[in-house]
């Protein structure tokens, strides 16, 4: 369908059709205190020429990059240029949605290589075809755990998990059943065990525990498995940063159920906000309760490759609240994306990825600990992040910053109003040693 202006008699006709004698009696049943009267207060029509020269000279009285250090679940990435070439391709376009294969291939088998390296990026049996983002698949792992397990109804949540999923977890739980307890961090920032040990019980439905938490600190994989090992309570495993798979083992060599986690970290643009990439997998006894698409490998009637979706129908999407879930789309250019910038990196490309982050925060941190009286928050092990404690307000001193130029971190007040002097920086290889020298260098005059 087109979309075309209706001159004066295509509308008169139209109003005529539905018995309506004017546009003022169409909209009658709006209050008159709510109709606009008059026309909206704005510029008048400008040329393109004339509107793109205004708004290139006001683009130039700002800073078209300065050095940043933020992170929280998104992060600046170097993105080789090859990914956006590639990823224009036509042979990626289909003519309609993937649930017609005879037309969407290109779609299909993009899918499905995206669901192959991610299944063995996380060491998991099975991944689906993306999910919209990670706050949401982290709050879809624990509702299909209520799937596999619907007589249980406690939902154990460690403390790290980064604030915005936890409040998109409270979110999806609001209406049902299921209840959240939160396990607290230990003074090394790690989730404290023995109080998830404590909490575990018959009704324990699962444990979701991040990866490299929201503090940036490195969780102990292993111990929390075997934790969760002699019990029912299923074991899902969160990642804000896949990029630090390129260093530690995956969720899946310790035994996780299901895997999720936010995919924007290998290779999407920032992009303002979005749109980001949820990432889903699952061992492969719990497949058919697995939300969202899953693109499979079969052969035509030909006898050659060819890919379809499968293990669920178009009609179980659409079943409300019968549905596995109410997601029944995905992030299908993003997943693209991050399948092209995976292939093009390799795996010994993503191991050194991952060491260059490592090592970029490690200089950090020493540059911080020999050169000012700022302190960590916690002493653990972390990756590329990690929280300071100012002795000032953090809120003042970022705006101070933002406005010499130096995007020095996030609030920590944004997530926990009485935080008021927590500071969390992220280091990625897009930082550079006179960058992170600079950020010491403003740290060192709150002294």
């Amino acid at each position: 369908m087109r979309y075309l202006p209706n001159d004066p008699k295509a509308r008169a006709e139209m109003l005529a059709q539905i018995g309506v004698k004017s546009e003022e009696e169409l909209f009658d049943s709006i209050p008159k205190n709510l109709q606009l009267k008059g026309l909206l207060g704005i510029s008048p029509p400008r040329s393109e020429f004339s509107l793109l020269k205004e708004l290139k000279e006001k683009a130039s009285q700002y800073p078209t990059e300065m050095p940043s250090f933020l992170g929280a679940g998104v992060y600046r990435r170097f993105i080789p240029t090859a990914v956006g070439s590639l990823v224009s391709r036509a042979e990626f376009l289909t003519a309609y949605t993937p649930y017609q294969p005879e037309v969407a291939q290109g779609t299909l088998q993009a899918m499905f290589e995206f669901q192959t390296l991610l299944s063995r990026l996380s060491g998991m049996d099975v991944a689906n075809a993306s999910m919209y983002e990670g706050a949401s698949a982290c709050a879809e792992a624990v509702m299909m755990a209520a799937r596999i397990n619907p007589k249980a109804t406690q939902v154990l949540v460690s403390a790290g998990l980064h604030p915005e999923y936890k409040e998109t977890l409270k979110t999806y739980l609001s209406f049902g059943k299921l209840e959240l307890q939160e396990i607290p961090l230990t003074d090394e920032g790690k989730t404290d065990l023995k109080a998830l040990g404590s909490a575990l019980g018959p009704n324990t439905l699962c444990s979701v525990l991040q990866v490299v938490n929201f503090a940036g600190v490195i969780e102990d994989q292993a111990a929390h498995a075997e934790l969760l090992g002699p019990t029912k309570v299923l074991n899902i495993a969160v990642m804000t940063d896949l990029s630090v798979l390129g260093l530690i083992q995956p969720p899946g060599h310790y035994g996780a159920d299901i895997f999720v986690g936010e995919g924007q970290s290998l290779g999407l643009p920032l992009s303002f906000g979005g749109p980001n990439l949820g990432v889903f997998a699952c061992k492969e006894a719990y497949l058919r309760k697995m939300p969202g698409r899953l693109s499979g490998m079969t052969h035509d009637d030909r006898g050659q490759r060819a890919f379809c979706l499968t293990l669920s129908t178009r009609e179980q999407h659409i079943r409300r609240e019968k549905a596995t879930s109410n997601i029944c789309s995905n992030q299908a250019l993003c997943a693209l994306w991050v399948t092209i910038y995976l292939s093009l990196l390799g795996q010994a490309g993503l191991k050194q990825l991952a060491q260059i982050n490592l090592s970029h925060a490690q200089y950090a941190k020493e540059q911080i600990k020999s050169k000012t009286q700022i302190k960590l928050r916690y002493a653990g092990q972390t990756y590329n992040e990690m929280v300071l404690e100012l002795p000032c307000n953090a809120t003042l001193w970022l705006d101070k910053m933002l406005h010499e130029g130096l995007l020095a971190g996030v609030d920590m007040a944004r997530f926990d109003a009485d935080d008021e002097g927590g500071l969390l920086v992220s280091f990625t290889e897009t930082n550079s040693k006179a960058e992170i020298d600079l950020l010491v260098s403003k740290l060192k005059e709150l002294a």
